[in-house]
């Protein structure tokens, strides 16, 4: 049976449920369910706090886990990333007041707070700068006023609330995160996992792309096709009306209205977009 961990509260908690269940796979009914067994695809859920699902699952007997790039190299456990899932985008950025560093090379000997002091000190020691990284729980922002630290190393996201506390974002991003699929890193290989993951990867398809047809006159399909390529090649079919065409292809879901645009100003007409529920490629 394959054990999956799965976060069991926080922002990645529900888009992580949500996923899961897309791919197939039974999903909990009640939030204090802390153990889920999917006998249908012979599966079980393990419901832990993100933080900690890298260490279970590098160190002890669960399969794989959905946890946040960033958790995962944070713990530092003998875990590897397996895909990527597209949801939980992160940066984190190093933070100073104004003319205290411009890049991470200025850190020699600062006190750098943070909620993530493996991740830190993993990319300063990348960089060959010592520092004192002291790790604080919850927000950072405050730790400069305070008088803790003289940098700090946070999730950026619009940078309002480190204005507002004097701070200014400097240098390259540390790490650039999102929610993952990991397992251990010694592993052997397993054709659970890989239904799995290409239950995931399908689910990551159906909801980058749209299902696009159209007709149009023979003497166009190739325009039409060179802006609707599909990921392998358009299916194209003879129409009962002479001299026209059916055209089938997946398209990028965000550039749906562009491309409706330009196929009908190219001559296509009857576009029809639909959704992809599941697929396999």
């Amino acid at each position: 049976m394959l054990r999956i961990a799965v976060p069991n509260k926080g922002s990645l908690s529900e888009p992580a449920a949500e996923m899961l269940r897309e791919a197939g796979y039974r999903s909990r009914r009640d939030a204090r369910e802390l153990v889920l067994t999917d006998t249908d695809n012979d599966a079980e859920f393990f419901f832990l706090r993100p933080r900690d699902i890298a260490v279970y699952v590098g160190k002890g007997r669960l399969d794989v886990g959905i946890t946040g790039r960033d958790l995962m190299l944070d713990s530092g456990s003998p875990a590897d990333e397996v895909l990527a899932l597209g949801f939980g985008a992160s940066t984190f950025r190093f933070a100073a007041r104004d003319g205290a560093a411009t890049s991470v090379a200025d850190l020699g000997g600062r006190r750098i707070a943070t909620s993530f002091p493996g991740l830190v000190r993993s990319h300063l020691d990348e960089h060959g700068v010592a520092a004192d990284v002291v790790r604080l729980d919850g927000a950072v922002e405050t730790a400069v006023t305070l008088g803790v630290a003289d940098v700090i190393a946070d999730v950026v996201e619009t940078g309002t609330t480190l204005r507002s506390a004097g701070l200014r974002v400097f240098g390259d991003p540390i790490l650039r995160s999102e929610a993952v699929l990991i397992r251990r890193t010694d592993a052997p290989a397993s054709s659970a996992i890989d239904v799995l993951v290409r239950r995931l990867q399908g689910v990551l398809t159906a909801r980058r792309y749209v299902m696009m047809d159209y007709d149009i006159r023979v003497e166009l399909v190739e325009q039409a096709c060179a802006l609707t390529p599909g990921l392998q090649s358009p299916t194209v079919s003879p129409l009962h009306h002479e001299g026209y065409v059916a055209v089938r292809s997946m398209v990028p879901r965000h550039q749906t209205n562009q491309l409706m645009d330009a196929l009908y100003d190219l001559g296509a007409r009857a576009i029809l977009v639909t959704d992809i529920v599941a697929c396999r490629l």
